[in-house]
């Protein structure tokens, strides 16, 4: 079944600044482009909820990434803090009993898995104690997440084909580690980019993504409005193909 989601929602903008104030400028710069944001851990702590409260007051979706990981009452308890603000999204990053205790409480806010972090490869998979592949870790975290009522996974695009072939098209996958084809060759001299697994716009639509979930790239871009703009149009041409 075909996913109705307006292409200026398809990007989600990482908030990923210090203040309040460079989120509510940057905000300002592209929503007449992108209509979703993403307000992580930094960003929160420097804002709470009104920041959140700032955001939906412009009609904008928010996606609160917190990665929630706690016992599964103090998870639950937290979702539950989550409720009646608005929020499209959440993020848990744990076991079964947490996954579950989220869905639980989750009263309209989608929940979404955290597979691997876009910033892991398979070495430092390995050095975590696990004796597999991210490919593999990622496959069986999400079937995991899905049997448990979770609405999606936070996956690396190098992921989502074989997650969109096993899982079917309802689950949601949001991708992280976006960047532009010109960027991809220069990641390893750039010792302020953290990520590793990563695609461009069109491999993580083209492999299954719901949404993409992109920073830096826009953030630092001389010409945000372009770069958005050329994106919407590579996620406009990928769906295209896939006749979705």
């Amino acid at each position: 079944m075909k996913k109705e989601i307006p292409l200026e929602k398809r990007i989600i903008l990482a908030l990923d600044v210090p203040t309040v104030d460079e989120a509510r400028e940057l905000i300002q710069r592209v929503e007449h482009r992108i209509k979703f944001f993403k307000v992580g851990l930094e960003l929160f702590l420097a804002g709470w909820f009104n920041i959140v409260e700032w955001i939906r007051n412009r009609n904008l979706e928010v996606f609160v990434d917190l990665k929630f990981f706690d016992v599964p009452q103090t998870v639950q308890s937290a979702v539950e803090q989550l409720q009646d603000k608005g929020i499209t999204f959440a993020t848990v990053h744990g076991n079964d009993r947490m996954l579950k205790a989220a869905v639980e409480a989750k009263r309209g806010v989608k929940i979404l898995a955290v597979t691997a972090l876009t910033s892991l490869d398979d070495a430092d998979i390995h050095d975590l104690g696990f004796e597999c592949s991210v490919e593999d870790l990622v496959l069986s975290r999400a079937k995991r997440a899905m049997q448990l009522g979770c609405d999606g996974v936070i996956s690396s695009g190098l992921e989502a084909a074989r997650l969109r072939n096993r899982l079917g098209k309802n689950f949601l996958i949001v991708t992280p580690g976006i960047r532009p084809v010109k960027n991809t060759s220069e990641l390893l001299l750039d010792k302020l980019d953290d990520q590793k697994r990563i695609v461009t716009v069109k491999e993580a639509f083209l492999n299954g993504a719901d949404y993409v979930v992109i920073g830096r790239p826009i953030r630092n871009a001389k010409d945000p409005d372009s770069l958005i703009t050329k994106m919407q149009s590579d996620i406009k041409e990928a769906l295209s193909e896939l006749d979705l």
